[in-house]
């Protein structure tokens, strides 16, 4: 690997437009930082039920997940005035109603319900989107496009780390609707000042009418991409490995929280979530300062197995220092792992489906870290905690082992491609020589 001088996180910022569409992109994508836990504050003040709380909240969550590839391909086909704008705009709406049916105690139950799936289903795919942009604003400079991504990714990621503290402090100081209100107008004012952008504004869609033909001057045009009917098969490595991401931070969130009950200090798990924040920050802004030789499908398996091995090794420590230091080497690995999979699925279909490429991987570890964190907690009772760890642990290196597998077979299919050619011209020349 080589330290690229030649670029860096400021140099990302001065392509033109880019700071300006980021910026507008982390406004609206600040509102899902804020929104989840001001929805939990919010519901379970306005009905006095937890469970009721927990349910708007799944139901919330399940219908953003679970439909967000399908929105992502309304917008690859219609783009932003037809497709995200308008999503944007009923999901502020729906927001803004939760906020003003749950402002008061004794909010119909059944409303919200509606309102939180409903909401939750226009939900538009802000971080894959913003992700397709950056391979427009920077089209053909792989180091400086791992730097966008490596830059976003932390950048997200901070977002949930600030949003749960700002909704804290609303239910304090006002109300928790307050926060939910918020989110309502992040998310509908970022997205419009997004929509502005000269970037966004000219993102050409799938389903738009094709370019004029141009003069080539007799020469024959360059010919489609190919592969574009088996893309999906091109996103099974970072599908399968952000499941398993999802899974391990699911579960490993709940364990912390055990292992420091079981250690007789629960309050003591903040600074477990304190250390992956920091480390997964620091890890992602070094991984994205590096020029990498290596392939970004090869890193990918790599950069899970680091991950797997400290999780599983957390079950291992003797006091909360140790899980401390082995969550710090967790979060060191989760941003370049997360970075990894983005740029593999930026590479999948540059063209009609980029935005929905990226949002399979979103889904992906979304859908994982649900199922990490409800598995795990079935797990508890009969298991051990270093068991559970070591579980954990074998959740991400086997997906990890799976795409070092395939990489392998993709390379030796490679160079089998490249040798049987080679082979039969020497055959061939050999044939034409006279004794």
């Amino acid at each position: 690997m080589s330290t690229a001088k030649t670029a860096s996180y400021l140099t990302v910022l001065k392509i033109p437009h880019a700071a300006r569409t980021f910026g507008a992109a982390l406004v609206a994508r600040f509102a899902y930082g804020i929104v989840f836990l001001s929805l939990v504050l919010t519901v379970s003040r306005a009905t006095g039920s937890y469970a009721m709380a927990g349910g708007v909240l799944a139901v919330f969550g399940l219908s953003s997940s679970l439909l967000a590839p399908y929105r992502a391909r309304l917008i690859d086909r219609h783009g932003v005035r037809r497709a995200l704008l308008p999503m944007a705009a009923l999901c502020a709406a729906l927001l803004g109603l939760i906020a003003a049916v749950s402002w008061q105690p004794g909010a119909p139950r059944a409303a919200l319900w509606v309102l939180g799936a409903a909401a939750g289903a226009f939900a538009p795919p802000l971080g894959p989107f913003m992700r397709t942009l950056w391979g427009v604003l920077v089209p053909d400079e792989e180091e400086l496009l791992q730097r966008a991504y490596s830059l976003d990714t932390v950048a997200e990621e901070l977002l949930y780390v600030v949003g749960p503290l700002l909704a804290g402090a609303l239910t304090a100081l006002a109300e928790p609707a307050l926060g939910v209100a918020l989110s309502a107008v992040l998310l509908l004012g970022g997205t419009a000042v997004l929509a502005t952008s000269p970037v966004a504004a000219s993102f050409r869609a799938a389903g738009a009418a094709p370019a004029p033909p141009k003069d080539t001057g007799g020469e024959e045009p360059p010919a489609p991409p190919a592969g574009g009917g088996r893309w999906w098969a091109r996103l099974i490595d970072p599908v399968l490995v952000t499941a398993g991401l999802g899974a391990c931070m699911g579960a490993f969130n709940l364990l912390a929280v055990a292992f420091a009950d079981e250690h007789g200090s629960a309050a003591s798990v903040s600074w477990v979530s304190a250390t992956m924040a920091v480390s997964s920050a620091l890890g992602g802004l070094l991984y994205g300062a590096v020029g990498w030789k290596l392939a970004a499908r090869a890193r990918l398996p790599i950069l899970a197995a680091f991950l797997g091995i400290c999780c599983a090794l957390a079950g291992q420590a003797t006091g909360m220092i140790g899980l401390v230091a082995l969550a710090a080497g967790v979060g060191f690995f989760t941003s370049p792992t997360l970075t990894t999979s983005y740029l593999i699925a930026g590479e999948v279909d540059s063209g009609a489906r980029s935005t929905e490429a990226g949002t399979w991987v979103n889904t992906a570890f979304n859908t994982g870290n649900a199922a990490g964190s409800a598995g795990i907690g079935l797990l508890l009772a009969p298991l051990s905690l270093a068991w559970c760890f070591a579980v954990t642990g074998v959740v991400v290196l086997l997906p990890a082992a799976v795409s070092a597998v395939r990489n392998s077979g993709r390379m030796m299919s490679r160079v089998e491609r490249i040798d049987i050619p080679a082979a039969t011209a020497s055959l061939n020349s050999g044939e034409g020589e006279k004794p």
